[in-house]
């Protein structure tokens, strides 16, 4: 019989090494089993619908949308979401000049705060290495075609620095409210694959 409580109705080694392991960090006084469920809540709360609401707030307002480009943790902290324990967030301004794209050529380094878990197609070794190879064709498989003139800066987020991108808000939106603004803003172009369109 097994140590751990219901340790034989687990099915994979990877559930067994969890439970043993909140177990071992209970028993050593490290973390509650409360502040585990508080840390499950606050990561099941990360969704791209939190990152639309920064950029539509940066759309309308000026000093947030500075605050945003200076520490994007702050911003997010500012419309309630909770950083706490994340690493710090940077954002990545588009203009018609300039255009970023966020890979993480280690893993899956994702700012899971305010983007919610990443995308399967981001953790792929496929996107990985053709983002940085050829950003271009990569954004232009998902639609995207930016002009010749536009140049695009591949950002590496990390495990020590998390990316985002404020994207360039379309035309045609003036006068919109954030509400209307942040349901046109898809993860993709808080990544940098898609650019928002009305």
């Amino acid at each position: 019989m097994s140590a751990l409580p219901y340790a034989d109705l687990l099915e994979t080694d990877g559930e067994k090494l969890l439970v043993a392991l909140r177990a071992a960090l209970e028993a050593k006084g490290i973390v509650t089993p409360q502040e585990v469920a508080e840390r499950i809540r606050i990561t099941d709360q990360g969704s791209p619908a939190q990152g639309a609401r920064m950029v539509a707030r940066a759309w309308t307002d000026p000093e947030y949308r500075a605050l945003m480009l200076k520490d994007g943790t702050a911003a997010a902290e500012a419309l309630g979401i909770v950083m706490r324990g994340a690493p710090p967030l940077g954002v990545l301004e588009n203009t018609a000049d300039l255009h970023h794209l966020v890979v993480c050529t280690l893993c899956s380094c994702y700012p899971r705060a305010v983007l919610g878990y990443p995308p399967f197609w981001f953790k792929s070794a496929a996107y990985r290495a053709r983002a940085v190879r050829d950003p271009r064709g990569v954004i232009g498989e998902w639609g995207t075609v930016l002009p010749e003139h536009t140049r695009i800066v591949v950002v590496d987020s990390t495990a020590d620095y998390r990316w985002m991108v404020l994207p360039v808000r379309p035309a045609g939106t003036e006068g919109w409210s954030e509400e209307q603004l942040a349901a046109i803003v898809r993860e993709g172009d808080m990544i940098g694959v898609t650019v928002p369109g009305v």
